[in-house]
């Protein structure tokens, strides 16, 4: 698992000659002496808390393989779920029970946690582990899971009764209802409320290694229902490195029953007290004493309305292979286009619950459009209209003016986001770091141009890597008047940005779903350690289109391994510049690096390359999710956004 530099042994932050690195978490700020704890609880502590701190202050009981290894005993043993059943490890955290049923030999097992950073490690341990359980991020209230598909959904580890609402707590497991099969199965591991409330540690302290300790403060709620708990985590040589707050319900046995019984489940059984094991054997707080319920799902009748079809008639508007396109080499679609369109058609096939026709013939797309009868239109048109990469817009436009629902970015994000400096100058005001930039129009003949040195020279407006080229990074004055007028050959009339050329790692973030309700994919790293040493390590024009290239043969993509710091950046900024920009559905952020790894803004793609060898689709595969399930997710985040029509 990753850990942050203030998280790991003082003497990893300790120089050469013995004094200290500087440390920002070392004047983390502490609230010292608190009379009631209750009112410093934020509304929402379990947004954050769920970090690397949290591994090492409850490591002991949650990073502990005999109660991962006992609790999955449990659950087969009172369930008698076999290896062929789909189970949902519902706020799976780090996944392990996930990863346990897996490695039994469970095909069907996949994990949903509000946590990002305990989502990622999941998915690198079933990496490691060559496991095949997926995992998402998801809120355990409104989650994404196809209604009556699961035949088991475990809540484990102590993971239910955080909100601060019942009525939230209630939603849980409606949602759980509503996934469930047919009498599906319900395992729930809670606090056992009434012990709890007898037997809470009012105050405590613990080393958690050499170098770590952390307090504890615990009281009962105003209303005797929640128990709320503080923890100031220290290190011996630094200082406080966390002050935080969080809180869980108090259920009893009864009352949780109850609570079951009122949503419909059946069969209701409490199978005893869970004690968990310890490596510490110290405090172990709200993980003491839980209780372990098992419950079936109420009996779900087939419906059938004869004024809703369970079908949804999606049409998928594409390109048009019949007309020239400038953008592909010798401006047509090739072959490999070709394979790519089949490859898709065959993959959504596999999507259960629809029915797919396409639309491509762009010389009659009005008549098209106006006569198809469809539920919903599936936009993969990133061509433009007639195949003019800056009529792109006007498949939305058109689509916005007969008031068909459709996937994707409307016109005016699309427009916005062809303009590469419209996008810097609003990243910038969303304090999104981007590249050092001068924008350059050729007509304009007084125009000073830069000297910074080397600098990467591309259209302003454009996608596809259109004009960059191996020799679009320049590092002289005559270079760059050269490449200069070579733009203005192939692509004249259209401004340049001159760019400094960062040339550290480059990053590209995919984001699934509208804001509130995003599922964040694995972050995409660009390898170009194959790149012959005499070419600029960019992704160039010939990178996408050019077979015979070696950047098309020797640059690879993988899944990044970075800071936890850097990932929170990376998607902080993402999600920033998608709700301004008005992305929908699903997009694409790629940044880079300097020289001192600090990773700045290239450009944001509405509606990105939708290619099963796409980097979209590279970053749904690090995520152990098929081309089919990537599509999948983008078209229930339309139906999400559009009511679910």
């Amino acid at each position: 698992m990753e850990i942050p530099a203030s998280a790991l042994p003082a003497k990893s932050l300790v120089g050469k000659n013995g004094s200290h690195k500087k440390n920002k978490l070392s004047s983390q700020r502490t609230l010292g002496p608190v009379s009631d704890l209750e009112r410093h609880l934020p509304n929402e502590w379990w947004k954050d808390i769920f970090n690397a701190l949290y591994l090492k202050t409850d490591g002991d009981v949650v990073e502990n393989d005999l109660n991962t290894i006992r609790d999955v005993d449990m659950i087969l043993k009172t369930t008698g779920i076999d290896k062929g059943c789909s189970v949902l490890d519902l706020c799976c955290g780090q996944g392990r029970h996930t990863l346990e049923l897996s490695s039994r030999g469970f095909t069907n097992v996949s994990g949903v946690d509000r946590s990002r950073y305990l989502i990622r490690l999941a998915r690198k341990r079933a990496k490691a582990r060559g496991l095949k359980a997926t995992f998402s991020e998801g809120d355990a209230r409104n989650f994404r899971a196809t209604q009556s598909s699961k035949d088991c959904v475990v809540i484990m580890g102590n993971s239910f009764g955080y909100f601060e609402r019942e009525e939230d707590d209630l939603q849980v497991l409606e949602s759980v209802k509503r996934v469930l099969k047919s009498e599906g199965h319900l395992v729930l591991d809670i606090v056992d409320g009434v012990w709890m409330a007898r037997n809470f540690e009012p105050r405590s302290w613990e080393w958690i290694d050499q170098s770590h300790f952390v307090n504890r403060e615990r009281s009962l709620a105003s209303d005797g229902k929640r128990i709320i708990s503080r923890e100031v985590i220290t290190n011996s040589e630094i200082g406080v490195l966390a002050d935080q707050f969080y809180a869980e319900r108090l259920y009893t046995q009864e009352e949780i029953i109850r609570l079951l019984q009122g949503l419909g489940f059946q069969n209701i059984q409490s199978h005893g007290n869970l004690i968990s094991e310890s490596t510490r054997g110290q405090d172990l707080g709200m993980m003491a004493n839980r209780l372990f319920i098992t419950a079936r799902g109420p009996v779900k009748h087939p419906v059938v309305s004869p004024d809703k079809k369970e079908t949804l008639r999606v049409s998928v508007l594409m390109g048009d292979h019949r007309l020239p396109d400038a953008v592909k080499m010798n401006g047509q679609f090739n072959p490999e286009d070709m394979e790519t369109i089949n490859i898709l058609k065959r993959d959504l096939e596999k999507i259960p619950n629809y029915k797919f026709q396409y639309v491509d013939d762009h010389k009659s797309l009005l008549q098209q459009l106006m006569s198809q009868k469809a539920d919903l239109f599936l936009n993969l048109c990133d061509e433009g209209y007639n195949n003019v990469p800056t009529m792109e817009l006007h498949i939305p436009a058109i689509l916005e003016m007969l008031n068909i629902p459709y996937t994707g970015a409307g016109p005016g994000c699309l427009w916005l986001c062809y303009n590469k400096s419209n996008v810097r100058a609003l990243a910038a005001s969303l304090d999104v770091d981007v590249p050092t930039e001068t924008y350059y129009d050729p007509a304009d003949q007084a125009a000073n141009l830069p000297s910074y040195f080397p600098a990467l020279i591309k259209p302003n407006c454009g996608d596809s890597s259109i004009g960059i080229t191996q020799n679009a990074v320049v590092r002289t004055a005559e270079q760059l008047i050269d490449y200069i007028d070579h733009l203005r050959e192939i692509l004249p009339g259209t401004p340049l940005l001159i760019q400094e050329y960062l040339e550290g790692s480059e990053y590209s973030v995919g984001l699934v779903g509208n804001p509130d309700k995003f599922e964040v994919l694995p972050i995409l790293e660009v390898d170009y350690s194959g790149l012959p040493p005499e070419l600029p390590k960019i992704l160039s024009y010939e990178s996408k289109w050019d077979p015979n290239s070696p950047y098309w043969t020797a640059l690879k993509y993988k899944e990044a391994e970075i800071s936890e710091e850097t990932h929170r950046k990376l998607v902080h900024f993402s999600m920033r510049l998608f709700d301004r920009l008005e992305c929908r559905d699903y997009a694409r952020f790629d940044f880079r690096c300097n020289s001192e790894g600090v990773p700045k803004l290239l450009e944001v793609n509405p509606n990105p390359g939708w290619c099963w060898d796409g980097k979209l689709n590279l970053m749904a595969g690090f995520a152990g999710l098929e081309y089919s399930g990537l599509l999948d997710k983008i078209l229930q985040a339309a139906r999400d956004r559009l009511g679910n029509r």
